[in-house]
């Protein structure tokens, strides 16, 4: 071999090399992340860990931040249930948010009768968030956060979106549980009941009051209507009556109120298969509200100011 070939040869083999190391950053970039946070809640007095999946590309923008979905899983389940029978983390991959899926152990997300240890509404508004907030490059203001959830965890977001506006810009829900503060023996039968119960306390308590997402709506001002975020709720026609009926029920009350929303009504039940379907549209719905003052579910420059 002459000089002037070998030297093309190798000119041929660093081209080669090149692409494929782009090809393979390419590959990369289009994959999102997942991490695990094992984190110490002070008001649970336990560790709760949360997963996170970040947007393709998340390491490498360095100064990019982003809006944030917090999902949330259902009665019975744990926080893993979202990437163990979804395929949430190559949905989230076509959107630069980040995703975060907390454990909430069967608490309803609320703050319980009991009063010890069992503040999860607190937890997930004062420790949870701020911990993101403090891990991750979010957009820590209203326009950049999104909760969601199915069964439990769809209630749990339409009610955290109820009662904290000023907190979300969107909540979303799957076959959401809205009746569980009318829940007695018939509903949770033994042995639920006895656990339930320490969580809600009896019926007409104060703690299933201030958690019934029926009779806040019902106790909304105008004004309080107007500062609202964006509502998406489903459920299966194939579904329990406790959940189908109370799903058209409460888009029934909201347009009553005239609160905005979207409500489906789809083939489907209280199944994994139905929430691995639909999840697909809540993250999409979720990305379109999180565009907030151009944002685009893009993710946003650290020197942009927030708002």
């Amino acid at each position: 071999m002459t000089r002037p070939n070998a030297l093309k040869a190798v000119v041929r083999f660093c081209v080669l090399l090149a692409l494929v190391s782009a090809a393979s950053l390419t590959a990369n970039a289009q994959h999102t992340s997942v991490e695990t946070i094992q984190f110490q809640s002070k008001l649970i007095n336990a560790t709760l860990p949360y997963n996170v999946i970040l947007p393709p590309g998340y390491r490498a923008a360095a100064t990019t931040r982003y809006p944030v979905l917090y999902l949330l899983h259902g009665w019975g389940g744990h926080y893993t249930d979202w990437l163990t029978r979804t395929n949430i983390a190559d949905y989230a991959a076509q959107y630069r948010m980040i995703i975060v899926m907390p454990e909430g152990n069967d608490s309803w997300y609320i703050d319980g009768a009991a009063g010890i240890n069992d503040k999860y509404e607190s937890y997930i508004l004062k420790e949870l968030m701020p911990d993101v907030d403090k891990r991750y490059r979010t957009i820590q203001s209203r326009y950049g956060r999104a909760i969601a959830g199915l069964s439990m965890g769809g209630y749990g977001a339409i009610k955290f979106g109820l009662k904290y506006p000023a907190t979300f810009v969107f909540a979303g829900s799957m076959s959401g549980a809205f009746g569980v503060t009318r829940y007695a023996e018939r509903e949770m039968a033994s042995p639920n009941l006895e656990p339930f119960m320490k969580t809600f306390g009896p019926l007409g308590s104060e703690t299933r009051k201030a958690n019934d997402v029926f009779e806040i709506t019902h106790s909304l001002s105008p004004a309080r209507v107007a500062s609202l975020p964006y509502f998406y709720f489903d459920c299966g026609t194939e579904d329990a009556a406790q959940h189908f009926d109370r799903n058209r029920e409460l888009s029934e009350l909201f347009l009553e109120k005239k609160i905005p929303h979207e409500y489906r009504e789809l083939p489907g039940n209280h199944s994994w298969q139905y929430w691995d379907q639909q999840v697909q549209e809540v993250v999409r719905i979720a990305a379109e509200k999180l565009k907030g003052v151009g944002v685009r579910g893009l993710g946003v420059e650290k020197r942009r100011p927030s708002k």
